[in-house]
């Protein structure tokens, strides 16, 4: 007869009322039933001082170890007695194991690959700039706990024209921007807590409802819907937890109810798929980590409008079904398990080696290049940042874009990066060929092709395009290209010969992935495309509309591997690269804008426009020489300068060898000589700002890295001093 052991932090089982079920359905199962505390084990003698269930009450009585162990106490309480625990694993086996907190579940999905597409994108919450951005991507979200139980410490949060609300239980709350970041210190120093942004799923009369789907393994080792049922939050909460006022209802009723009766024969087919499935899924990524099996679980998930499901929080043992009579559907499920594992343990380690041992199917890996006269790294990030939501990326480190750094790249990939992220720089003909003879790529973007490094080819842009050209002729042929529509000399790459899939982004023009309603916003800027169809607003945390092309390139790339619109909004919320447009503020409400990584004629022309579109006052425009024009480079300045002075910069200082062009170009186009300065010494540059820099400035230093322009910025910041 088998003896099943029910293992619980608490000694006392009248304590635990699901013990007398337990106790009763293992006798009506033909086993007998031991419920014991690790305090009750005695490891040098093998048995259990435990209690057993007869004659209406629980008896004291030492019995021989079980051949199985239901594990149910709290995983913290018994943690206390971990070597007991250990002890009682290496001679017996448990029903199941601990599959993590929400975090820890979170990570292992995505890393299972199969069903990411399924989690709503979430990060660790440690700052209000991280709070900030998810509300301008998403409009609304949600902030809880890593490890939080029963809907508590659930906060919904939104903005509005006046500040923002905070929604917990069925209370609202109205914060100002400053007393919500102080809101947020506080909840940050009590607890760790995520955020994700909010699915909408709604009944017909406005209420917020999810699905809890209850899966178990029955007495044959198979996986078994124990129920599916939908719960309904009260009027004005977002919380449809049993404890915060939800209730539930029977599934067909309620789907035919909200949906109609062929849509709801739909509805719930899925639901039964996806729940076996994931089922099957979370216990082959347990066999594959651990080696252990797992026999219960509980999903949560939303519906949204276009009926995806999205994973909410997967829980290991979750709660029995609190209608539907099911308390007992439960029991007998996890009792006839127990009794399976326990007289099926060759049969089960065959399997769990088998799994553990399993060779995943191979997939196409995405190989992605990143090539262009400017943009690259900003691309590759946002490329980067997207796929990171679902994938385990190799991504090539900021700037380091020469084959030598290719050549690294290639030696540092493994077998288990799922995608890898490359920018390839090129300063001269054949170097392009010779990266994607290193690694070549399935997927490359060609940004624009601009006069960055035009002097290296005797001034020809059809030179510089042929260069260019020549990740379209080492990439795989029939992969996807993606070009940029709006840049005129794009349409000097070579495409003649090239077999694969060509996808073409865009503003200005017609483009299979083009943005429109572009817009500035505090840090960033918004912008609309369309994705299958539908509307999609998208907001990045940059400033200037050439940033808005390298997330469209991000977007295309994206679209094309299957991620979801949520995904790509989380992704574009990228980690900036350094000295890429970014915002220092300064006390005397002085703005300082860094972009000293590189300069060319367009990044030139683009940061200008991004300081003319922030600034509402005094306007400082700070401009390094440019390198590598070659014969270009007195026409090119001679543009900037025209361009300085249409755009309505009040101050322009320029820094380097014939710099000074760009001035007298300004001057001759109508700007006043007395507020054009040159300086090639860049101690005087940075004693003359010390003398005109006021209140309300905003100022543009824009250089190449070369020309370390860097070092004034640093000298701003410091001069000045940034607002706390």
């Amino acid at each position: 007869m088998t003896l099943i052991g029910m293992l619980h932090h608490r000694k006392d089982p009248s304590t635990v009322m699901k013990s007398y079920a337990y106790a009763i359905v293992a006798k009506a199962e033909g086993a007998d039933f031991v419920y014991f505390s690790p305090g009750c084990v005695d490891i040098k003698n093998n048995t259990i001082n435990g209690y057993i269930y007869e004659n209406g009450s629980w008896q004291k009585r030492i019995t021989p170890y079980p051949d199985v162990i239901y594990n149910t106490g709290s995983p913290e309480k018994l943690k206390k007695q971990q070597q007991i625990i250990n002890s009682l694993q290496e001679k017996i086996p448990f029903t199941t194991y601990s599959i993590g907190n929400k975090w820890s579940v979170n990570k292992r999905i995505k890393r299972g690959a199969d069903f990411a597409q399924y989690l709503i994108p979430t990060i660790i919450l440690t700052n209000w700039e991280e709070l900030y951005q998810y509300i301008k991507a998403f409009q609304e979200i949600i902030v809880k706990p890593i490890d939080g139980r029963k809907g508590q410490s659930i906060y919904y949060i939104r903005s509005f024209a006046d500040g923002f609300i905070v929604k917990q239980g069925t209370t609202d709350t109205s914060y100002t921007q400053e007393e919500l970041i102080q809101f947020l210190n506080t909840l940050l120093k009590e607890n760790t807590f995520i955020v994700q942004p909010y699915i909408s799923s709604r009944t017909k009369s406005g209420l917020v409802f999810d699905f809890r789907l209850h899966v178990q393994k029955n007495g044959t080792g198979e996986w078994v819907i124990t129920t599916i049922y939908p719960r309904i939050a009260p009027p004005g909460s977002i919380i449809t937890n049993i404890n915060n006022g939800g209730y539930t209802n029977y599934l067909e009723p309620f789907l035919n109810q909200e949906f109609g009766q062929i849509e709801a024969i739909n509805i719930k087919n899925t639901l039964e798929h996806f729940t076996l499935s994931l089922a099957s899924h979370l216990d082959e990524l347990q066999i594959r980590e651990y080696k252990e099996v797992i026999d219960e679980i509980g999903i949560d998930v939303g519906l949204d409008e276009d009926y995806k499901i999205w994973i909410y929080e997967v829980n290991w043992r979750p709660g029995c079904p609190p209608t539907f009579y099911l308390e007992m559907d439960v029991v007998k499920n996890t009792i006839q398990y127990a009794m399976y594992i326990a007289n099926n343990q060759r049969e089960i380690n065959e399997h769990i080696q088998l799994v553990a041992t399993k060779v995943s199917e191979k997939r196409e890996k995405p190989i992605i290049a990143v090539t262009g006269s400017a943009g690259k790294t900003t691309t590759k990030s946002f490329i980067s940042s997207i796929l990171k939501t679902r994938m385990i990326i190799f991504e090539s480190k900021e700037y380091w874009n020469t084959t030598e750094h290719t050549k690294i790249h290639k030696e540092q990939i493994k077998a288990s990066h799922q995608a890898v992220v490359l920018e390839y720089g090129m300063a001269y003909p054949s170097v392009i060929t010779e990266h994607c003879h290193i690694i070549q790529p399935n997927i490359s973007i060609v940004t624009n092709v601009g006069l960055s490094h035009i002097g290296n080819f005797d001034g020809d842009i059809r030179k510089l395009a042929q260069a260019k050209s020549e990740i379209i002729h080492g990439m795989k042929q029939d992969g996807l290209l993606i070009i940029n529509n709006d840049d005129e000399n794009s349409k000097l790459l070579d495409l003649q010969s090239f077999k694969g899939k060509i996808i073409t982004t865009g503003i200005t023009k017609p483009a299979e992935y083009q943005a429109y309603d572009v817009s500035y916003s505090d840090n960033g800027m918004n912008f609309k495309m369309k994705l299958n169809n539908k509307e999609e607003t998208f907001f990045i945390p940059i400033l200037g509309e050439h940033h808005v092309y390298n997330a469209i390139n991000a977007v295309a790339v994206a679209d094309y591997l299957g991620f979801t619109p949520l995904e790509i909004k989380s992704g574009l919320l990228f980690k900036k690269p350094s000295r890429r447009m970014t915002i220092y503020k300064l006390k005397q409400s002085i703005t300082l804008i860094d972009d000293t990584v590189h300069s060319h004629p367009q990044a030139v022309t683009a940061a200008v426009d991004v300081l003319t579109n922030i600034s509402n006052e005094r306007k400082i425009a700070i401009l390094g020489q440019m390198r590598e024009l070659g014969n270009l480079q007195m026409e090119q300045y001679k543009k900037i300068g025209e361009y300085v002075s249409n755009k309505g910069i009040d101050i322009v200082i320029t820094y380097g060898y014939k710099a000074d062009e760009i001035g007298k170009a300004a001057i001759a186009s109508g700007m006043s000589a007395k507020n054009v300065k040159h300086f090639a010494d860049k101690q005087k540059l940075h004693e003359f700002l010390q003398t005109i820099l006021t209140k309300n400035d905003t100022i543009l230093v824009k250089g190449a890295s070369k020309t370390k322009m860097f070092d004034t910025v640093k000298f701003i910041t410091t001069t000045i001093g940034e607002h706390k």
